[in-house]
């Protein structure tokens, strides 16, 4: 095993589950510490990136952000799950429809909503994941739980699918928007394909596949890992001379001139090499909040 920090863009494909693909990441990097940052079921493809060694200690900060998909709903069927992999519940002739009938629809999941999760997800009720309750035919009450849609857009659309945009806020189930939308159309729905085309400010198109990957020399594979701040490249940066640094790794606040007013910063020492997350107090001083233990020569 080696020491190896940094970000590594993966394009899953369908059939395979988030957590073997990682698997398999971490085999081919040969290194101790990894994890996703957010799962896709394995009927979903698209962006998976893949936290490697101090790498992961950052892993929240993509779980807070914004994604993208493109989403293939299929009308006139409902499914257990919600997508093609749930079994047929009910099944409705597609109503006539046009644009503007699909726009007013889409219109009211646009914005600030509050979305039902579905039965079978992973969150817990009394220490119990619901998708566990779902599988013994149980169904319980859950609350709606806030989201935003920053846009949904049509792509296109047949006489039985709708092609979709989805930028979205953390949390939100698309399966359950895809059910929503075929209710409210007359006729129900499921997700028939789903990709993930976008993290943040991280783009599918950087991504390489497993396929890629597998078949790529060892520094093949080294030259795709990203640098550690790519994962925050959102914050303003915070440039600190050494002794400064040394006293913030010690759990200090400390003073520096450069700072802004308030909230999270990404921290460099000697101008270029990343070492953490700080933010910014009342007083003016920037705190450590997430501190990087990586080596100078490491991928940062």
């Amino acid at each position: 095993m080696q020491t190896l920090d940094g970000l590594f863009l993966l394009d899953k494909g369908p059939g395979m589950s988030s957590n073997a693909v990682l698997q398999t990441v971490k085999r081919l990097f040969a290194v101790r510490k990894a994890g996703h940052t957010g799962s896709l079921d394995p009927l979903a493809s698209g962006l998976l990136p893949i936290c490697l060694g101090e790498a992961t200690k950052l892993s929240s900060f993509l779980l807070a952000t914004d994604k993208r998909y493109q989403v293939t709903v299929k009308l006139g069927q409902s499914t257990t799950t919600g997508d093609a992999e749930g079994e047929l519940i009910d099944q409705q002739e597609v109503p006539v429809l046009n644009e503007t009938i699909i726009q007013a629809v889409l219109a009211r999941y646009t914005g600030q909503i509050e979305q039902l999760p579905p039965m079978y997800s992973a969150l817990k009720q009394d220490g119990v994941r619901l998708y566990e309750l779902a599988r013994r035919g149980i169904e319980v009450d859950r609350p709606r739980r806030p989201i935003t849609i920053y846009a949904l857009r049509l792509r296109g659309f047949t006489e039985r699918a709708l092609e979709l945009d989805v930028h979205c806020s953390k949390g939100t189930y698309i399966r359950a928007l895809a059910a929503d939308i075929g209710r409210d159309l007359g006729c129900g729905g499921y997700v028939e394909s789903l990709r993930r085309i976008g993290v943040g400010d991280l783009q599918v198109r950087r991504a390489w596949t497993l396929e890629q990957l597998q078949a790529s020399a060892e520094d093949q594979r080294r030259t795709r890992i990203l640098p550690l701040d790519h994962m925050v490249a959102d914050l303003p940066a915070v440039q600190l001379e050494d002794e400064l640094g040394y006293f913030l790794r010690q759990g200090q606040a400390v003073l520096t001139p450069r700072a802004p007013a308030e909230g999270l910063v990404r921290l460099y020492v000697r101008g270029d090499r990343f070492v953490g997350i700080g933010e910014v107090l009342a007083d003016g001083k920037v705190a450590p909040r997430r501190l990087l233990n990586t080596p100078k020569s490491a991928v940062s």
